[in-house]
């Protein structure tokens, strides 16, 4: 039977997919306003970019950052990610800055989940997940393609390397060149799902042409889907007004 993950009143891998909203804003200022506006939506989670943050290098400003935004969205879990620019964000980070960081705000006791790079050193993915797990926060271990999507068989790999890593919930996003890399990416999910996970899992096909497995989840496995607000940070995510509407028009249907 596979693991479900309970965070502050909602369950991750039960039911339709929970919907999350990525924080990109660059500033203090800009943040607040996106907590506020996000205090009055219905969503499930939301995700701090803390690569789109200008002050990301000093880590008591981002502990006053995160202190505030926890403040307003107190009820809503909080995901905290600093994605590479290897891996489609916005700026790069020495691998030891990287782990200090995340030490520190999970340290703080402020967030409930981590993203951490299926990609870093190994040693060093160990230790984050072994230090995040002692203090009771999640890992998802993710790792994103922006220029293709590689075979069914090495996405299964790399999701299986995830969870053999300790990863609560292993995810990948790839980037379709063609529609038939959907197909792949649903294929590999549900096989994923079926014969290896015992766990929730995240999978997505970017961009338009791979919007459509934002919105299946609940048949394919995945157990989050990414949605927007306004500025995207990934391409092919959908206004989060109108993919709840979507995620409940397929859950009644099946």
């Amino acid at each position: 039977m596979k693991k479900t993950l309970a965070v502050k009143g909602i369950t991750i891998g039960e039911g339709r997919p929970k919907v999350c909203v990525p924080m990109i804003g660059s500033t203090y200022e800009e943040l607040m306003k996106e907590a506020e506006r996000l205090s009055t939506l219905d969503i499930d989670l939301v995700e701090w970019r803390v690569d789109f943050f200008e002050s990301v290098n000093d880590i008591e400003q981002v502990i006053q950052t995160l202190t505030k935004l926890r403040s307003i969205l107190a009820e809503v879990p909080v995901i905290f990610t600093f994605r590479t620019a290897r891996e489609g964000g916005e700026r790069e980070i020495a691998e030891d800055e990287y782990s200090i960081l995340y030490e520190a705000i999970m340290d703080s006791g402020l967030v409930d989940i981590v993203d951490i790079e299926l990609f870093l050193i190994e040693d060093q993915v160990k230790e984050l997940i072994e230090f995040a797990h002692a203090r009771s926060i999640y890992v998802i271990l993710s790792n994103h393609d922006f220029e293709k999507t590689p075979t069914k068989t090495e996405i299964i790999t790399r999701l299986q390397k995830a969870q053999e890593l300790g990863a609560d919930i292993p995810k990948i996003a790839v980037m379709p060149i063609q529609t038939a890399d959907v197909l792949t990416l649903l294929e590999a999910s549900l096989e994923m799902v079926e014969q290896y996970a015992d766990r929730p899992i995240i999978t997505m096909s970017m961009s338009g042409i791979g919007m459509i497995s934002r919105l299946v989840g609940e048949t394919f496995g995945s157990a989050i889907t990414f949605g927007t607000t306004g500025k995207e940070s990934a391409p092919g995510q959908i206004a989060v007004e109108h993919l709840r509407t979507f995620l409940d028009v397929l859950h009644k249907g099946l």
